[in-house]
């Protein structure tokens, strides 16, 4: 995988991941200033925006990675990290999917299954991500102090 698709993955990540914990946080665990506020936070409309807006990078980044480097990866029968990179590309299409669902759900009881599902599988992208980020950024740390 070259550095543009590298950084354009990890950028895609930090934005979707920190804009959707930030907007989370908001939306259940803020109480609002007002009683008759329909937000927890003032922010929270526009986090929601940056979210809606940046995920289709994600989803645009996960598939430049599929080819050029999941599927290689996966044809060369590479093991070093496959078990988190698997379960990142398992979990990327209930994140993604449920994302949309949740814009058009009509009825109440589906808007909360797809927020469920959502909120589960973006937690575990997010720690699946940092788990298959972890012996990289141990080599480029052993790099640097040498």
């Amino acid at each position: 995988m070259n550095r543009l698709t590298a950084w354009t993955v990890h950028t895609s990540t930090v934005l979707v991941g920190g804009t959707g914990l930030v907007y989370a946080w908001m939306r259940y665990f803020t109480t609002p200033a007002d009683e008759f506020a329909v937000v927890g936070h003032p922010w929270q409309p526009h986090l929601q925006h940056l979210h809606l807006w940046t995920a289709p990078l994600l989803v645009f980044a996960v598939g430049l990675i599929w080819r050029d480097h999941a599927w290689r990866h996966y044809r060369r029968r590479v093991r070093d990290r496959r078990r988190s990179g698997l379960s990142l590309l398992l979990g990327c299409a209930p994140m993604i999917v449920s994302g949309y669902l949740i814009q058009t759900a009509v009825g109440e009881l589906w808007r909360q299954t797809w927020i469920a599902t959502h909120l589960v599988a973006s937690a575990l992208f997010l720690l699946g991500y940092g788990a298959h980020m972890v012996k990289p950024l141990r080599v480029a740390l052993t790099r640097r102090q040498t």
